[in-house]
């Protein structure tokens, strides 16, 4: 189950132009979006331990997405 709350999923859909949304899709999406929120926090993870460091930074973050 997906720690990520259904009402922030909802806006996001709808802002993307989602007019109605089921709810099995709000946890789909959720499932979805926390999946790929915890492999870019490895990914920035291993970017502040190449730099050398424990703490994870902005740059990591913009490096990572760039």
């Amino acid at each position: 189950m997906s720690e990520i709350p259904v009402a922030p999923v909802v806006r996001i859909l709808k802002e993307a132009g989602a007019e109605r949304i089921t709810d099995d899709a709000k946890k789909a999406f959720a499932d979805a979006v926390e999946a790929s929120a915890e492999e870019l926090a490895k990914k920035v993870i291993k970017a502040a331990a190449h730099a050398g460091r424990k703490t994870v930074t902005v740059d990591d973050i913009k490096f990572v997405c760039e």
